[in-house]
């Protein structure tokens, strides 16, 4: 405005321009408290959000926490720490937001940003001349125990480090130059003589500041947990081959499959040969047959609520246990001809259901069980052939000699020439038997010839003497030797007549 005395016209046109500027001041004043007001409204609305998204979060770590324990469980209590001390701390600004608004009436259910241009509430409360007021101060101090909160909670953990920083930085109480560059406190700085929508702004945007942190350690605690569990400190490689056991040249198959031995990954359940320990199926269970065997079963695992079924299955091969040598004479592989020669016939590694053999006179009994009647000839071969697991078939052969069976020897008590008394032989019984003959064979005397010195050869039916031989019998003397000839018996065990039973004697003492 310009100095020195000034007309009426003069006046009036100055005092029209400071009526202007006054309007102008007032409506930038209305525009600046309305965006404050608009700011406001998103950070609550941003705040609803988050408390929403944070409580999913939280849930679903605890889930997880609960289904697969180890990391999940550490990640989960880190996060709980932190959802306490943030939650703490947003309900203290909510206390500080309620003193902004004493005295503020909402209009239809919205605040009059317009006409909350005064800060009188806060300034009263926080402030005494350069100092904080009791009020003042406790806010410095609720900044302060809610850093202090979220290091205890994230410790060290570098995963935590640019959260824990971030935190640090945006609730910096220190003293805060101002335009002048002179240092003013922090809550003067920020909120002494501001109108009151704007320190509510402020204060909304504390809370959102606390529920971004706490956002960030959840999502970094499920993040930390799901990459340690993945971590290839928890895998071995592991072969698996499509089974157990395999023969000379033979293909050998399978795969390396990379296998997780972590306490974070257990079943809730498990079907198989087995039991559950620390995560894994530990097998126990007793071989089966001879031959190829399948191991089959099922892990149950609960993910998101859902239970996961997993089956497997595997085989292994069955070889005889070897709790013998092999011990065999080259030259005494031989069979009887008249007589059912028992023949036990196995493959190494293959059951006894893939195993056919066969040879002239042979018949299957039971498994791996054969009789073998050999017919005429010298010698009979017996072949084998095996089918292997992997469908492959194989085979042997080994000859035989074949002998017939031996003479029957006679005997008198149980002696081919036997000493005694006269009375001795009257009552003793004629045998035969086949000496040195493994076979169980059964044989009854059925007649024999009796010839005593200077008495006539006597025909006697049964295996004991009758009245005509207990008779020649006492007509001879000392030293007269009784021969027992043409003896005859019948045979059980054999298929057919044994060779003719060779004679025995009783020399009379």
């Amino acid at each position: 405005m310009a100095g020195g005395k000034l007309t009426p016209r003069q006046k009036m046109i100055n005092l029209m321009y400071l009526v202007f500027i006054a309007m102008l001041a007032m409506n930038m004043s209305k525009e600046v408290l309305s965006a404050f007001g608009l700011m406001n409204e998103k950070f609550e609305g941003a705040n609803t959000s988050a408390n929403t998204t944070n409580e999913q979060m939280m849930a679903s770590l605890d889930q997880k926490a609960s289904e697969a324990k180890g990391e999940f469980a550490t990640a989960a209590m880190t996060a709980h720490k932190v959802e306490a001390a943030t939650k703490k701390f947003y309900d203290f600004i909510a206390t500080l937001k309620t003193k902004v608004l004493e005295g503020v009436e909402a209009e239809n259910g919205k605040l009059p940003y317009e006409a909350m241009d005064k800060g009188e509430n806060l300034d009263n409360a926080w402030f005494r001349g350069e100092g904080y007021t009791k009020e003042g101060q406790a806010v410095i101090s609720a900044i302060e125990s809610y850093k202090a909160d979220l290091k205890s909670a994230l410790g060290n953990e570098k995963k935590y480090s640019a959260i824990l920083n971030e935190v640090t930085k945006k609730f910096d109480v220190s003293d805060v130059p101002n335009k002048e560059g002179i240092k003013v406190k922090y809550l003067d700085y920020h909120f002494k003589g501001f109108p009151a929508i704007a320190s509510l702004a402020k204060l909304s945007a504390w809370q959102n500041d606390a529920k971004k942190a706490e956002s960030d350690v959840i999502s970094a605690a499920l993040g930390k947990a799901a990459v340690q569990a993945a971590s290839y400190s928890n895998y071995q490689a592991i072969v698996v081959l499509e089974k157990n056991a395999y023969f000379q040249g033979e293909a050998v198959k399978g795969k390396v499959v990379l296998g997780r031995y972590d306490e974070n990954t257990k079943p809730t359940s498990f079907q198989g040969p087995g039991k559950l320990e620390n995560g894994q199926a530990i097998i126990s269970t007793t071989a089966g047959g001879v031959g190829e065997q399948d191991i089959r079963g099922q892990f149950t695992f609960l993910e998101d609520g859902k239970t996961i079924p997993l089956k497997f299955e595997g085989k292994y091969v069955v070889v005889p246990r070897p709790n013998s040598a092999t011990i065999s004479a080259d030259k005494m592989n031989v069979v009887y001809r008249g007589v059912p020669n028992p023949i036990s016939i196995s493959f190494a590694g293959v059951g006894d259901n893939n195993v056919n053999a066969s040879a002239n006179g042979m018949s299957k009994v039971g498994n791996g069980k054969y009789v073998l009647r050999p017919g005429a000839g010298t010698s009979v071969m017996i072949n084998v052939s095996a089918k292997l697991p992997d469908g492959k078939v194989v085979s042997d052969k080994k000859e035989f000699r074949i002998k017939g069976l031996p003479a029957p020897t006679g005997k008198i008590r149980g002696e081919v020439s036997a000493k005694g008394p006269k009375g001795n032989l009257e009552n003793c019984t004629i045998t035969a038997v086949m000496e040195d003959f493994d076979f169980p064979v059964t044989v009854n005397v059925t007649q024999f010839n009796i010839k005593v010195p200077g008495q006539p050869t006597i025909v006697v039916s049964g295996s004991k003497m009758d009245g005509r031989a207990r008779a020649a019998i006492q007509k001879a003397g000392r030293g007269d030797v009784v021969v027992i000839s043409e003896i005859k018996a019948n045979f059980q065990g054999i298929d057919q007549v044994a060779k003719r039973v060779s004679t025995c004697t009783f020399e009379v003492q």
